[in-house]
C-alpha cells in the first residue's frame, strides 16, 4: 500500500465483494440444513472463521487498516509483545502499517472470533439492578 499518508486507500472491490458473496452463499446453505427443533450445544461459530482461512496473516492484519489517526487512550504492553510487534510490521507488514492500526486489526478479528462466547460469559455475570 503506497498510499501511506492517503486517507483514501486503494480497495481491490471485486475481491472483497468476492468475499462477501462466498460468505452469504456459506449462511444461506448452513440456514437451509439447520433443524428449528433440535438444541444443540454452544460450539463456536464457524463461518465468521472461514474469511479468514482466505487471507494470508500478512493480508488480514497488515494489509490494511480504516483508522485515520491514533486513538485517544494510551494502552501498556509487555516490552517483549511491543518489541515481538514491531518486528512483525517491519518485516511483513514493510513498515507500511502502524502499530496501533496493526493492534486494532488483531483486537478486531479477536471480537469477531469471539464475540458469541464473550456475550455468553458477559450474561452470565452482568446481573441488572431492577
Amino acid at each position: 500500500m503506497e498510499n501511506k499518508g492517503n486517507a483514501n486507500p486503494k480497495v481491490d472491490e471485486e475481491h472483497v465483494m468476492a468475499i462477501i458473496a462466498k460468505n452469504t452463499t456459506q449462511l444461506s446453505q448452513a440456514e437451509t440444513r439447520r433443524e428449528p427443533a433440535e438444541e444443540k450445544p454452544a460450539v463456536r461459530d464457524r463461518t465468521r472463521q472461514k474469511k479468514t482461512i482466505d487471507l494470508s496473516y500478512g493480508e488480514r492484519f497488515l494489509g490494511s487498516h480504516s483508522m485515520t489517526r491514533r486513538g485517544e487512550k494510551s494502552i501498556y504492553i509487555r516490552q517483549e509483545h511491543h518489541e515481538r510487534l514491531s518486528r512483525i510490521i517491519q518485516v511483513i507488514g514493510q513498515d507500511k502499517i502502524p502499530l496501533y492500526a496493526y493492534l486494532d486489526n488483531i483486537l478486531e478479528h479477536h471480537f469477531e472470533i469471539f464475540e458469541k462466547d464473550i456475550t455468553e460469559d458477559f450474561d452470565k455475570k452482568y446481573k441488572p439492578l431492577f
